[in-house]
C-alpha cells in the first residue's frame, strides 16, 4: 500500500528540515538579515501567559522561540513540539543549558495529533510553521482542544508570497536569491526551493484570519511587518 499523500508530505518535509538542521539558525539570521530575532521577540509579547504558565511552541524547531519565551517570562514552562528530531537535537544541545533544560522540554509529535491533555496549556506559539503542516484544519483543531478557554494562539509566518513588495525587489528575492544563498551555504538545492514555493503560495493575511476564524477560534487580528513580508496572527479560544 503507498503512503496517504499528506503523510508522504510530512515525512518529505522533516526529512528536508533534518538535513539542513545544523545550517537553520544560521541561514535564518542571514537571510532574514538579522530580522528574525525582532519578529520572534514581538511574537512573544503578543503571548500573554499567566505567571507560572505553560506554554506549547509548536514546530519549535532548534528552540529559538522557546528560549525567547523563558527571557520574557523566566517561570514559564514550554513544551517544545517539532516533527523533525534532528532540529530538537540541534536545539537542544546548543541552546538547554542550566535553567533552560529545566522549563524548555523538546518533544517530537505531530502537530495534527498534540499528546497533551483537553484544555493543558496556557497558550500556543507557532513560528514559520503552520504552512508545513497539512490540512492545516487538523492542527487548529488540535490547538483548540489543548488550549485552556481564554488561551490565545499567536502564529509568525510569511505572507503571500503573490504581492509585490517593494516594487518586486522582494518577489526577486524569493524566487531567485533565497533558493541560491540557502543551496550555497547548506548543500541543499531542494529546501529553500521548498521554502519559496510554500511562501508563494501561503494564503495572505485575510485569507488566514478567516480560516482561524472558521476552525473556531475568536478575537483574531494580526499585525504586517517588514511592510507585510512577515505577519504576526494572534486568535483567542473563547472563554
Amino acid at each position: 500500500m503507498t503512503e496517504a499523500p499528506v503523510e508522504a508530505h510530512g515525512h518529505k518535509v522533516a526529512a528536508m528540515f533534518g538535513r539542513i538542521a545544523r545550517w537553520y539558525d544560521f541561514l535564518n539570521r542571514l537571510l532574514s538579515l538579522g530580522q528574525d530575532v525582532w519578529w520572534r521577540y514581538r511574537l512573544v509579547r503578543a503571548v500573554n501567559p499567566p505567571p507560572g504558565g505553560l506554554v506549547l511552541d509548536l514546530a519549535a524547531g532548534t528552540l529559538d522561540v522557546s528560549v525567547e519565551l523563558l527571557r520574557q517570562h523566566a517561570d514559564l514552562r514550554v513544551a517544545a513540539l517539532d516533527f523533525t528530531l534532528p532540529m530538537l537535537a540541534v536545539g537542544r544541545e546548543r541552546k538547554l543549558k542550566g535553567a533552560r533544560a529545566e522549563r524548555i522540554f523538546p518533544v517530537q509529535a505531530d502537530g495534527r495529533a498534540l499528546p497533551l491533555p483537553d484544555a493543558s496549556v496556557d497558550a500556543v506559539t507557532i513560528a514559520f510553521g503552520i504552512r508545513n503542516i497539512k490540512p492545516r484544519a487538523e492542527a487548529y483543531s488540535e490547538i483548540l482542544r489543548v488550549l485552556k478557554p481564554g488561551g490565545r494562539l499567536c502564529v509568525l509566518e510569511f505572507g503571500t508570497g503573490s504581492r509585490r513588495v517593494w516594487k518586486g525587489l522582494y518577489n526577486f528575492y524569493l524566487d531567485k536569491l533565497l533558493p541560491a544563498i540557502g543551496r550555497l551555504v547548506s548543500r541543499d538545492a531542494g529546501a529553500y526551493r521548498y521554502l519559496a514555493d510554500t511562501i508563494r503560495a501561503f494564503p495572505d493575511e485575510r485569507a488566514l484570519a478567516r480560516e482561524l476564524l472558521e476552525a473556531g477560534f475568536a478575537k483574531v487580528y494580526h499585525l504586517p511587518m517588514l511592510s507585510g513580508i512577515v505577519f504576526l496572527h494572534v486568535a483567542g479560544k473563547a472563554d
